[in-house]
């Protein structure tokens, strides 16, 4: 029977750019939504951007720019980036929309004429970068435990929402529901700070400190509280959505909300007792999950220890990071990156696991059997363990992806195929194929290995959707993953059709070597504290005169772009693969991004290219030559130099 689900991520603040910890949360709402895609369930996914706040202000002074101009910047970024990710989200909320503006003092007004919220002065310690009054038994050594600086005293007359008057009533809810808060320490460990009398919540700022808001309903001198503001997209970009319909009705009391637990006191005290002073019921889940780690410490922008998605699809790809995820993390708990542990993570499951599996396999089908699935034979006591394997996948894969135990889902995965893997090297398929009397031996071994592939492909699909895509279609499984095929039909035992005919094995999943490892390690290392710097992304422009010998040996090419994407991180620089006519297009980053908002507007203009220029190392990758480009001065666009001539990448510009 077919459920709705709705799946929600934190919105994530704009002062920085997406970096691990927010790719992660979000692989794990897009995961989870393509198992219940999968498994026939109707899902909506919602993400977004937190765009008010000091921190926010703070940030783009810094940069220079307007405010406005900073946040729609940045929240492209997050988009642009989720996009090119290929997440499935449904709705993408910023809290500067008008839609979230008015629910938001709709709110605020409904709860205010009730009389939950009122003006009085306060005196308390306040962490900016939280943007929230912290108590003292919260600090460590005197700091904000997350942010590791002392707060400041504030002394200000503010509005408060009797947070207090509810408390009792959470604590009844939470109670009663156990399942509420998963996994069950972080519900213990909510419950415990219940166990103190509940303080109210400030949640106004006054305008002569902070400008930067939603203004208050009922008095235009201050602006909300971020926090009070932020908590309540959940419910407004369902009341709105993106095509302007309300469809609060049919998704909210299904709502499956994943935050890390950084934030776990935000969305288990003050967004539920928010709801309930607004009337409205309380989310079915709130599913906690822990940090991601380098050494002892938890990633951040500003202990420099950051992984930019981009930046690491450009280096290994981001799906063989997600299987990373959820091989890696056990929900609930930290869990620890180093590239180091990745490639040795990716080499063993991945590069010998997954595909030599199916390339060692597909390959003695392509030699031995004119390249097509074998017909299926029947099974004899070598493959009844194998087949029961698969079997009980259809029971426990499901169940381990509603109780969020990932890892364990992936590690039955990775037993199955190690099974696989085993049974191979006992039938020697390599010596069945040199004896013509064992014909049969060989079609069964190989279509038993090959279906494990196929299960396995259709299992991993919602973690590494690409690359599983491509697996099956290559065995020839092209029925969708989208719930229409019933998942114990898709993922059943004997789904692999026999007489589909290979073409060339791919290489999903070639191994990376030392010297790859050794490479991007480098390039980390050299862009340790560069995010800090402002402008240091920038290409230095050529200065110094040269001659016509000089000039001469410059080699001008023709270059067609065929793509062009944002480089998150960085003011100035869009990245283009530039086509020379050579084996593969370039890459190339120029430093155009204030004039071309839109790189993908590119593909296809005929530039010039110059292809002999040294390569470069930057931050975000290897730029492999410069695109001619001018203009630029004062408010003139800077335009490419383009050519509008029948001319074919490679031709030499003289």
């Amino acid at each position: 029977m077919s459920r709705t689900i709705y799946i929600t991520t934190p919105l994530y603040y704009v002062n920085a750019q997406p970096h691990i910890g927010h790719l992660y949360t979000t692989a794990l709402a897009d995961t989870v939504k393509r198992f219940h895609m999968m498994m026939g369930d109707h899902v909506y996914f919602l993400t977004g951007t937190d765009e008010h706040g000091e921190k926010i202000v703070k940030a783009a002074q810094k940069a220079g720019v307007d405010t406005q101009e900073f946040v729609d910047q940045v929240a492209g970024v997050f988009k642009g980036t989720w996009k090119q990710i290929d997440f499935t989200n449904d709705d993408f909320i910023r809290t500067t929309e008008p839609r979230h503006k008015e629910f938001v003092q709709k709110i605020l007004k409904q709860v205010h004429d009730s009389g939950d919220i009122y003006f009085d002065q306060y005196t308390g310690l306040y962490c900016v970068d939280c943007e929230r009054y912290m108590t003292v038994t919260e600090l460590v050594d005197g700091k904000c435990p997350d942010h590791e600086v002392e707060p400041v005293e504030v002394k200000e007359s503010n509005y408060f929402f009797r947070m207090g008057k509810y408390q009792q009533q959470l604590i009844d809810h939470i109670e009663k529901n156990p399942e509420w808060i998963r996994p069950k320490r972080f519900k213990n460990e909510v419950l415990s700070f219940l166990k103190q009398p509940l303080e109210d919540l400030c949640i106004s700022r006054p305008k002569t400190r902070l400008e930067w808001g939603i203004d208050l309903p009922f008095d235009d001198k201050y602006v909300t509280y971020v926090w009070f503001d932020a908590l309540l997209n959940y419910v407004s970009a369902l009341k709105k959505n993106a095509a302007g319909d309300d469809v609060f009705d049919r998704y909210w009391k299904e709502c499956n909300h994943f935050i890390a637990k950084d934030i776990l006191k935000t969305h288990a005290i003050y967004w539920p007792t928010m709801l309930m002073a607004a009337g409205i019921p309380l989310p079915k889940q709130l599913d906690v999950h822990g940090y991601w780690l380098s050494g002892e410490s938890k990633m951040s922008k500003s202990l420099g220890n950051v992984v930019r998605p981009l930046v690491f699809d450009e280096q290994f790809g981001i799906e063989n990071l997600r299987y990373f995820f959820f091989r890696e993390m056990k929900f609930g708990k930290d869990a620890g990156f180093t590239y180091e542990l990745f490639v040795e993570r990716y080499n063993s499951d991945l590069a010998n696991g997954l595909g030599n599996l199916l390339s060692r396999t597909a390959s003695i089908v392509k030699k031995n059997l004119g390249g097509k699935v074998p017909e299926q034979q029947d099974t004899t006591d070598a493959e009844r363990p194998l087949i029961a394997m698969a079997k009980k996948l259809l029971e426990t894969y499901p169940q381990n992806f509603d109780d969020r135990s990932f890892h364990v889902a992936v590690e039955d995965i990775r037993s199955l195929m190690a099974a696989a893997d085993r049974y191979i090297n006992e039938m020697a398929p390599w010596k069945l194929a040199r004896d013509d009397e064992r014909k049969k031996d060989l079609a069964r071994v190989l279509y038993t290995a090959l279906e494990i592939v196929r299960i396995s492909a259709v299992l991993l699909s919602p973690i590494m959707p690409k690359k599983c895509v491509q697996i099956l279609a290559y065995l020839g499984e092209t029925r969708p993953l989208d719930g229409s095929v019933p998942f114990e039909e898709l993922a059943g035992w004997g789904g692999l059709k026999s007489g589909h005919e290979f073409g060339d094995v791919p290489r999903l999943f070639p191994r990376i070597d030392e010297k790859k490892l050794k490479e991007v390690l480098e390039s980390v290392e050299a862009s340790r504290g560069v995010e800090e710097k402002a402008g240091s992304d920038d290409l230095e422009p050529i200065r110094d005169e040269i001659t016509i010998d000089d000039f001469s040996r410059v080699d001008l090419r023709v270059g067609i772009i065929r793509e062009g994407h944002l480089v998150e991180g960085s003011k100035k620089l869009i990245r283009l693969m530039v086509d020379l006519g050579e084996e593969k297009p370039r890459q190339i980053f120029a430093g155009i991004k204030s004039h071309y908002a839109q790189p993908q507007d590119l593909v296809g203009t005929k530039v010039i290219v110059v292809a002999n220029l040294k390569p470069r190392k930057m931050k975000f990758g290897i730029s492999e030559g410069l695109v001619l480009a001018g203009g630029g001065g004062g408010d003139s666009r800077l335009c490419v130099a383009e050519f509008d001539g029948d001319l074919e990448p490679g031709d030499t510009v003289t």
